[in-house]
């Protein structure tokens, strides 16, 4: 692209940079950067490479395929299951999926090779649903019968295996293979006298279904001159109340993630991960959802179907339940979101995600109106854009991707339509609503210094003498939800987003009185950042200048959280740098002052002088505390504090590495000490510090010194969040972790508090989203 990018004469970028109303000019530097490149050869030759098939980097291959087949079959005889299982995957992604002999079918052949290596790690389940699957291309797989048998066997499932093994010996042509079934046979039979066999295959594919809470609020649209539209309740609303759910309107994963969740619901990647039949991109976590994804499903030949009709009535019965596959009556979308990029070629692959998933938006005109209006389209989005504020590099990438993404769709669609200006400007203005209504699909995880480990969606538990768990927050896709894009942000809000699988859910952490607007975070908010640095953030990413009252009035974060301390020992007050005083000096002129300070407010302890000016003009300069007036060197204190945090920096390699020394952990504690000698006692630098140190403490084993160091930085976060903050809870699970482990009593007022936050921001949804704290309940 900046090839592309270079070549563009300087008068039509700046036209670009000149556009501002879309609907005069937009149309015309569209069509004017269409008329150049198609004229330069470097366009025509990049649109080649990421769209015609012949160039394909992401096809099926069935010769890339058997390499990594025989690479799997090496690392399965050396006993290497681990690097098998991730060969064999391979071979499936890149495996045609052909409908020759069934019996030699190689998709089929690698899924019970696969099987044998997950059967071999006791993952049993998925050892049974792959087999599942060969079957479903096969019916007259015989290997794949008895392995099914076999997994049943361990499963502890005998009358499945029965059936299993009975089907095996009735399709096996071989006489030493009959031998072998039988043998296996005889042993189940033996074990299972008196007992009757019942028709009931077992472990289908997951289900993409979830808790049915749904919301019960009733909400309405409403526009105001400041913040534009936005969604208000039509009563009181408590605190922990879901008031919207909504499936996307379309989704893409990040590329980050590709490896590791399902390319369609976001969840954790099985062991069992499932490929699309027709390119080498998305892994799904089940058929259901490759389906869902793709539009295709397996189709079982008619003659290799027959098997079922020769077999015994309810074995035969049992035979259809297992190869038709439990979700093929499941509705499919008329447009599903990937099938057009599944062509082989490697577009969705190599542009940027958000270019992917204008695609996909795009695709749903393609696909049902090519021949139609596609201004009308774009309009009845009804979503917001923000080309007109874009900066001149957004705006020259986004005529550049529109250009190259409508030729690569033109590809998928044939000449169904045309690509002229009016084609290319709608486009540029969905990348702009993508810019500014995408949501970030987030996945929380617990990471784990000993023992517990996030496997397959799910949590294996393990006994540890030091146990701590650390709450990460995974960003694994991007996604359009058309009315969720109408609740407006603050740095203060009063919503909590959160998903399940595609599923957006809105629920309240506050009261919210009928008729006030229902906000939610766009990233940043009070506590995470400073006032400048979030209204920084939002005007690059969204394009609006934010005027929430986390940013036009005065709360004890804005002014603390990069604070430096006074210089008298006993003074409580903050001192300020220029940077971060400007903006606080707004929102302090229009402080209420009251006629008595209460004692114990925190606000008034650390600008007490400040607030005692009644002059308008308030006089605050940098360098000067805010409580008492004093003058603190600020540029000596700066210096102090970057090379203490040089030693902090160390100590956190040390804590990925796992290799932390004494000397380490001296050197932290020297400049924490030096942190706190220079910095304000609610200064964030502090809270991160005091937590890297109780990390490497739990790490070396000296827990009671953890536990001193986390309760020490939670105590700080306190002052910069609500005490009830989704955040503190996500700190409180280290803590409690290491209390656990300690045998501290006290950690059950912890885990009680981590389960009321929780229940406040996630419902009854707070253990689908955080499976660990079913864990931490159980300790208690």
């Amino acid at each position: 692209m900046e090839t592309l990018k270079a070549a563009i004469p300087n008068e039509l970028k700046q036209s670009i940079r000149d556009s501002s109303n879309v609907e005069d000019t937009l149309r015309d530097t569209c069509s004017s950067l269409h008329q150049f490149f198609l004229h330069f050869q470097p366009f025509h030759q990049v649109v080649t490479e990421l769209a015609d098939p012949s160039y394909a980097l992401c096809g099926k291959s069935k010769e890339a395929s058997l390499e990594y087949k025989q690479l799997g079959n090496q690392c399965f005889f050396d006993a290497d299951y681990v690097k098998a299982l991730d060969y064999y995957t391979q071979a499936l992604r890149r495996a045609p999926f052909e409908v020759g002999d069934m019996k030699t079918n190689l998709v089929a052949t690698l899924y019970i090779n696969r099987a044998i290596v997950l059967h071999k790690m006791n993952l049993l389940v998925e050892c049974l649903r792959d087999c599942n699957r060969a079957l479903q291309i096969c019916p007259s797989y015989a290997k794949a019968w008895y392995r099914r048998g076999k997994a049943n066997v361990s499963l502890g499932n005998n009358r499945d295996a029965i059936c299993d093994l009975n089907i095996a010996k009735s399709v096996e042509s071989s006489t030493g293979g009959k031998r072998q079934v039988e043998s296996e046979l005889k042993i189940i039979l033996d074990q299972s006298k008196g007992t009757n066999i019942v028709v009931q295959p077992q472990y289908k594919e997951n289900s993409l279904s979830t808790v049915g809470e749904m919301p019960q609020i009733k909400l309405r649209s409403v526009s105001t001159p400041d913040k534009g539209r936005g969604m208000v309740p039509s009563h009181d609303v408590s605190p922990g109340s879901l008031v919207h759910a909504e499936e996307p309107y379309a989704t893409i994963i990040l590329k980050q993630c590709r490896e590791t969740h399902c390319h369609y619901c976001f969840n954790d990647l099985p062991a069992d991960r499932v490929p699309c039949i027709s390119c080498s991109i998305p892994l799904y976590c089940s058929q259901q959802c490759q389906i869902k994804a793709g539009g295709e499903m397996f189709r079982i030949s008619t003659e290799d179907s027959n098997i079922l009709k020769n077999l015994p009535g309810d074995i035969g019965k049992y035979a259809a339940e297992v190869i038709q596959y439990n979700d093929c009556e499941q509705k499919i979308d008329d447009v599903t979101e990937h099938k057009h990029e599944c062509q082989g070629v490697h577009w969705p692959a190599v542009l940027p995600s958000e270019i992917v998933l204008a695609g996909r938006v795009v695709a749903k005109f393609l696909s049902k109106s090519s021949s139609g209006d596609i201004a009308s389209f774009v309009e009845n989005l009804e979503l917001s854009h923000c080309y007109e504020h874009m900066p001149f590099e957004s705006k020259l990438d986004s005529h550049i991707y529109a250009i190259v993404l409508l030729y690569c769709l033109k590809h998928s669609y044939g000449t169904m339509f045309s690509i002229d200006g009016i084609s290319i400007s709608q486009v540029v203005i969905v990348i702009s609503q993508i810019k500014v209504n995408c949501m970030t699909v987030v996945r929380l995880k617990s990471i784990d210094a000993h023992g517990l480990s996030d496997q397959s969606g799910g949590f294996t538990f393990h006994s540890s003498v030091h146990l701590t768990s650390n709450v990460e927050q995974v960003r694994v896709g991007k996604a359009i939800y058309k009315a969720g894009s109408l609740f407006n942000h603050s740095c203060q809000p009063n919503v909590h987003a959160y998903f399940l699988s595609r599923t957006l859910y809105l629920r309240t952490t506050k009261v919210v009185a009928a008729g006030c607007q229902l906000e939610l975070s766009y990233g940043p908010q009070v506590g995470l950042w400073d006032c400048k640095d979030r209204q920084n953030f939002l005007k690059d990413e969204y394009a609006f200048h934010c005027q929430c009252a986390g940013c036009s009035e005065v709360n004890l974060s804005d002014i603390v959280i990069n604070a430096f301390r006074c210089v008298k020992p006993n003074c409580s007050g903050a001192v300020l740098e220029s940077r971060v005083l400007e903006c606080e000096k707004q929102k302090i002129k229009y402080f209420p002052i009251p006629n008595k300070v209460i004692k114990n407010d925190d606000i008034y302890e650390v600008c007490l002088h400040t607030f005692n000016q009644n002059d308008a003009s308030i006089n605050i300069q940098p360098g000067y505390c805010l409580k008492c007036g004093s003058y603190s060197d600020l540029e000596s204190s700066r210096t102090t504090v970057d090379k203490a945090l040089i030693c902090i920096k160390r100590l956190q390699d040390a804590i990925q590495s796992k290799d932390i020394s004494n000397t380490s952990i001296s050197d932290a504690l020297r400049s924490l000490h030096l942190l706190r000698s220079n910095l304000h006692a609610y200064n964030k630098v502090i809270a991160e510090a005091e937590d890297n140190i109780a990390q490497a403490f739990c790490l070396v084993g000296e827990l009671q010194l953890s536990v001193d160091h986390c309760k020490a930085s939670i105590q700080i976060l306190e002052k910069l969040y609500d005490p009830d903050d989704i955040v503190i809870a996500y700190e409180l699970v280290k803590l409690s972790s290491v209390q656990l482990s300690l045998g501290d009593d006290s950690a059950v007022d912890s885990i009680s508090r981590i389960g009321a936050i929780f229940s406040r921001y996630y419902g009854l949804h707070a253990d689908l989203v955080f499976p660990y704290l079913q864990y931490l309940r159980r300790e208690i």
